[in-house]
């Protein structure tokens, strides 16, 4: 376990993780009480939250305003990625691209302007956040696909539409769900923000901003922790729907 690449069992891998947690917890329990809360107390925070309809009902709003976020997101890139082959729109995702260096900061006026209401205000600028690194990522993919490929479509006797289809479209197919895996993580911490923007819908961001007012830094914690595991979930179920689609997937993986 300490020397450069080795390569250990998920048995250890498992029992190491676990080990390192307890050890933390067990820190952090022991260590003079203070500001921070002890992570009992968290513990006994979160579990009068999940007891509460406040939680669930602010988890929901939060969850499907960021799956409607993802949806859109995905709509968007793949669109503009595949089209990037051409060279009219190829400028176009160019800029796409580099929208990532804007900040939404800057733009939240503008994007209160353009929408009718705070929900579509969040779902814009979390749609806004998240296109531009997705594209980021596709187009990284698209220009690793070896000349090779291409010459095998125009053997077989494929149009350049055909081409298309086959290599980018079908053949990066499970691509595009490790990078719908690694985006729905900045939209997942990102809705926490948005949500504060507009409070009237709730949301668990709003919850976050109401607990940290009061300064109740134990359900604040106690919230981070949820929003970390349902984040891990989401990261395991999408990871296990690819392999599940494209189980070739595991193969490359050993």
């Amino acid at each position: 376990m300490f020397r450069p690449f080795e390569k250990i069992s998920r048995q250890t891998l498992l029992i190491m993780v676990v080990s390192q947690v307890l050890f933390t917890l067990v820190i952090w329990q022991l260590s003079p009480g203070g500001l921070i809360p002890q992570p009992t107390h968290v513990l006994s925070a979160l579990g009068q939250l999940l007891t509460t309809r406040l939680l669930i009902d602010n988890l929901l709003v939060s969850l499907v305003l960021t799956l409607q976020a993802m949806f859109y997101s995905i709509v968007i890139t793949l669109i503009f990625s595949y089209l990037s082959v051409i060279p009219f729109f190829h400028s176009i995702a160019q800029f796409i691209v580099k929208c990532r260096y804007l900040t939404l900061t800057g733009l939240i006026f503008i994007f209160t302007l353009l929408t009718k209401d705070g929900s579509q205000l969040k779902l814009s600028l979390l749609v806004f956040g998240i296109v531009p690194f997705f594209t980021t990522s596709f187009l990284a993919v698209i220009l690793r696909i070896p000349a090779q490929e291409y010459e095998l479509c125009q053997t077989l006797g494929y149009n350049r539409w055909e081409s298309l289809y086959e290599v980018i479209i079908v053949g990066k197919a499970d691509q595009v769900f490790e990078m719908v895996r690694q985006n729905f993580a900045i939209a997942w911490m990102m809705i926490t923000m948005v949500e504060g923007l507009s409070m009237s819908e709730g949301g668990i961001g709003a919850l976050l901003i109401k607990y940290n007012k009061y300064n109740d830094l134990t359900r604040v914690l106690a919230l981070q922790g949820l929003i970390f595991m349902i984040g891990l979930c989401f990261d395991y179920l999408l990871g296990l729907m690819r392999h599940w689609l494209f189980p070739y997937t595991k193969i490359h993986q050993k």
